[in-house]
């Protein structure tokens, strides 16, 4: 079981560093081009502005997927180091499924949000609906959910074979 979510999670990772990739590298040319047309041409590009901040959000919450994935989310490390490996197991059982549901219930605030957005027909630039660039928000706590409750599978996994060896 354990191996096709790897698969699925790799197959989502990849996605994601291909995602980051085209993104910021879209975001350092919108943005460069920006100052240079400002600074050389006293212009710039009238939409150039919000899709810098849409591309932004993006990288971000993104990035946020892969810091997930990678267990490299900001953590406050009080106890841990006073713990056993098996103690130290069942703090990442409660913190990840902690974690999961928070990332769920922000899902559905997210999608609560688009759907608001998607009602209000408000758009950023060029006639782009603005729902279409915030879709990004339920997309990565979805995943980031998924990647907490595979991160808890794993660690309740894990626990059940140590105690299973005891």
């Amino acid at each position: 079981m354990t191996d096709r979510w790897e698969r699925i999670d790799a197959a989502i990772g990849r996605v994601e560093q291909a995602l980051l990739v085209v993104l910021l590298s879209a975001l350092i040319l919108i943005a460069f081009s920006q100052i240079m047309l400002r600074n050389l041409f006293s212009t710039g590009i009238a939409w150039g502005d919000a899709l810098v901040r849409s591309l932004v959000l993006w990288t971000g919450f993104i990035g946020a997927t892969i810091a997930a994935r990678e267990g490299q989310h900001i953590s406050i490390d009080v106890v841990s180091r006073w713990l056993s490996p098996k103690g130290k197991r069942v703090i990442a059982i409660i913190i990840h499924a902690f974690s999961f549901f928070i990332c769920c219930f922000l899902t559905f605030a997210a999608l609560k949000f688009i759907h608001n957005e998607f009602q209000m027909k408000s758009v950023i630039f060029l006639g782009i609906p603005s729902w279409v660039l915030e879709i990004i928000l339920p997309v990565t706590f979805a995943v980031m959910a998924f990647r907490y409750f595979f991160h808890f599978l794993k660690n309740i996994f894990i626990v059940s074979q140590q105690e299973s060896k005891e």
